[in-house]
């Protein structure tokens, strides 16, 4: 029992010291930015974000006592993304001389102690994540709900063409953001009972065991999901995530890569459809083809913001032009789609690649949590959160960096939208009382 509370205590002071840490780099950020752009520190800037820091921090005292066994990297990871994000975001906006409580900055610190005290108050609410499952077609209902809300009078917004924001006075949120945990937590659900009759039976081809026709079902709903999301919200990167998600959980239930191919070709099938069928789509494609193209940069909605990215990617090199010294207000949206390409101008590829191995190594705890439970529930719901950040990631900076093409999706933690920060706010939650689950619960020891 010592032995046990002992090793709590190391794990919430490491915690600690990795809140501290990754704190101190956000506020040195937020001072080189500052320094780089105006010559001199805002300390109203500053104040907020040490507030939202000592938020982190009660958080953390919170978890000594709701969650001890909780893994001590989640946070932390969380957070100093989360803070570089609001200090790059801080220098846009002083590059475009916002300033006040309309800066993005400003309403970025605000949405993350939002996001924040809901991750706080999932910590305190949802105490055995095994609960979930229970309401798992609740969480389904809800998922598509919430998909449909932009959908109805008075409340739906359209934002940069896309059918996919309520407005709430004061505030637009994208109810697709939640939706993709409620969606995760669903196909959970219904994956742990469906699991036998999706993997046991099938036709096997070339050494690949695919489904009968009878079990296509599940694949097919989430598909049309996805094409909905597509076609109505005009949305290809929700669509791709919600599908996305879908694959490799139950690829993760069953085993047989024959969902996987059967999936990516649905996928594709229908991307390609779309893209002759739907405008949108065909310029995301032929934005992504032909880049460089005089016409098509030079066309309203064309190529212009996806080269500008590349332009600012280009010229931040391999050590970067240094906080606040680069011009990332240049490109259309740098605050939100296209962060990537800012911070990659400004901290160049060295400092690119360490926020994207610091993604690598939070994906890398969520599979680990979920690999280590003992119920099959919790193993799926954590690698699906968990690759719901992966996959997101993937999206973003493919599209930033024209491996794919542009979908318009935000970069989990670090891009401005406050309902982006409240969804994966919720998923650190989740992961945290996962990971508090798997080693809090009782082990099988054989003599």
């Amino acid at each position: 029992m010592r032995i046990r509370l002992r090793a709590r205590t190391r794990r919430r002071n490491l915690e600690l010291g990795l809140l501290l840490f990754a704190i101190a780099i956000g506020l040195s950020s937020l001072a080189l930015v500052e320094l780089g752009s105006l010559n001199r520190i805002d300390g109203g800037m500053v104040g907020l974000v040490i507030g939202l820091s000592l938020l982190v921090i009660v958080v953390h005292l919170a978890l000594r006592v709701v969650a001890p066994e909780a893994d001590p990297f989640v946070i932390p990871i969380a957070t100093l993304l989360n803070l570089i994000g609001i200090a790059e975001i801080t220098r846009i906006d002083i590059s475009r001389g916002d300033v006040g409580w309309d800066a993005y900055g400003v309403r970025q610190v605000v949405w993350s102690a939002l996001a924040i005290l809901c991750a706080l108050a999932v910590l305190l609410v949802v105490r055995n994540h095994r609960v979930l499952q229970r309401y798992r077609y609740v969480a389904g209902f809800v998922a598509i709900a919430l998909l449909g809300l932009p959908f109805l009078p008075l409340i739906g917004l359209n934002v940069n063409g896309a059918q996919a924001w309520i407005h709430l006075g004061v505030a637009t949120f994208q109810p697709g953001e939640i939706a993709k945990i409620a969606l995760a937590v669903f196909f959970a659900g219904y994956l742990v009972t469906a699991r036998d009759s999706l993997s046991m039976v099938g036709r096997r081809v070339l050494g690949i065991t695919f489904p009968r026709l009878r079990d296509l079902g599940p694949i097919l709903v989430v598909w049309l999901l996805s094409m909905a999301v597509i076609v109505f919200q005009h949305d290809l990167g929700s669509g791709l995530l919600y599908f996305g998600i879908f694959l490799v959980m139950i690829y993760v239930a069953t085993g047989r890569a024959g969902w996987v191919i059967l999936g990516v070709v649905l996928f594709a099938g229908g991307a390609f459809a779309a893209s002759r069928a739907l405008s949108y789509v065909g310029g995301r494609f032929d934005g992504w083809l032909h880049t460089f193209d005089a016409n098509l940069y030079a066309q309203g909605g064309g190529s212009y913001q996806l080269a500008q990215g590349l332009f600012g990617l280009a010229d931040g090199g391999l050590a970067g032009t240094g906080l606040g010294r680069g011009s990332p207000d240049i490109t259309p949206l740098a605050e939100s789609d296209f962060i990537v390409a800012s911070l990659g101008e400004e901290l160049g590829l060295i400092g690119l690649f360490a926020i994207l191995v610091l993604y690598l190594v939070f994906v890398s705890r969520g599979f680990h949590i979920g690999f280590a439970g003992q119920d099959d529930f919790g193993r799926l719901l954590g690698v699906g959160l968990s690759f719901v950040i992966a996959l997101q990631v993937f999206i973003v900076v493919g599209g930033v960096t024209r491996v794919i093409p542009l979908t318009g999706l935000t970069t989990p933690f670090l891009a401005a939208g406050g309902s982006s920060l409240v969804a994966n706010w919720v998923i650190v939650a989740l992961l945290v009382r996962l990971s508090d689950s798997v080693r809090a619960q009782p082990r099988l020891v054989i003599e």
